[in-house]
């Protein structure tokens, strides 16, 4: 029994990195879509063509990804 929860400790240890970076290709390209999505509005209401979408994706793209970097050097450190 105990062998049994150490191997599946080992598992959910092994697996969990894999789920942290596919919790962050979600939260990458929901925000990086939602962005988009509010720059096309705002363009839409001022008139101007494609300025605030291209802002808003890069914006949302960039921000999210560095947040992935300091998440991952933080679990660099622990490890």
């Amino acid at each position: 029994m105990l062998a049994q929860n150490n191997t599946q400790r080992g598992l959910y240890h092994t697996y969990s990195h894999i789920f942290m970076l596919s919790a962050w290709g979600f939260v990458i390209a929901i925000t990086s879509f939602l962005f988009l999505y509010l720059g096309y509005k705002l363009d839409e209401y001022l008139g101007t063509a494609p300025n605030f979408m291209f802002g808003l994706f890069f914006l949302a793209l960039f921000t999210s990804i560095a947040r992935l970097f300091r998440e991952a050097w933080i679990k660099k450190k622990d490890v």
